[in-house]
């Protein structure tokens, strides 16, 4: 088994070390890719239509997916471990609220958000410490608020719920929607729907995203 804090410890640095380059190439990581503006668009509208809090972009990296959401009528901010993101994310946009902060143990009282985004900020995580931050997920969304999360996708075809691979960044896994699905449902939210994408242009994997819902009643 990983060491979750070690395994954080050196996610955290390794992307301080880029920041700048990082938020050069990938301010807004959905920014021309259609499907995924589509996905994250359908996410804020779903979080409207419930009205049940606040959205936490978890892993908000240089803050250009916040700035989208928020550009989509939510009241977003955004949390990332990186203390390098998050200043950078601050200079950019500083009329949102960044924090630093981890998806194990998340700085926000219980049920205080109609919404989280998960963006690719749970592949670095060790698939022992999953079910921990799903449960993160589930424990600060308010009843009827929704989950988005994003990742690179496995195959159909694998026989593994989760896949190292090499990331340039640091080590990160490739996830089964139907394990991410699987995830979501053991920390008791309920799927809203799911996507997978073929990868374009410059890129090595398949993606996949996953909404769920927390219910508005434990029955």
């Amino acid at each position: 088994m990983i060491d979750s804090s070690s395994s954080l410890d050196t996610t955290r640095a390794a992307y301080d070390d880029v920041a700048t380059l990082y938020a050069e190439l990938f301010r807004d990581s959905v920014e021309g890719l259609p499907l995924d503006s589509a996905m994250v668009a359908a996410f804020a509208e779903f979080v409207r239509a419930a009205d049940a809090g606040p959205v936490a972009d978890l892993g908000c990296g240089p803050g250009g997916v916040t700035a989208r959401l928020a550009s989509l009528g939510v009241t977003a901010f955004g949390v990332d471990a990186s203390p390098a993101m998050i200043e950078l994310a601050r200079q950019e946009y500083p009329d949102l609220r960044f924090d630093e902060g981890s998806m194990l143990a998340l700085d926000i009282a219980d049920g205080a958000l109609g919404g989280v985004l998960s963006w690719y900020s749970i592949i670095h995580t060790s698939p022992d410490d999953l079910p921990v931050i799903f449960a993160e997920f589930a424990r600060v969304l308010a009843p009827g608020g929704h989950l988005l999360v994003g990742f690179f996708a496995t195959g159909d075809d694998s026989p593994h719920p989760a896949e190292p691979f090499d990331h340039k960044v640091s080590r990160a896994y490739r996830l089964s929607i139907d394990h991410v699905a699987d995830l979501a449902s053991r920390a008791g939210l309920t799927e809203v729907g799911r996507m997978r994408r073929e990868p374009g242009e410059n890129e090595r994997f398949q993606h996949g995203r996953l909404l769920a819902r927390k219910p508005r009643t434990s029955g």
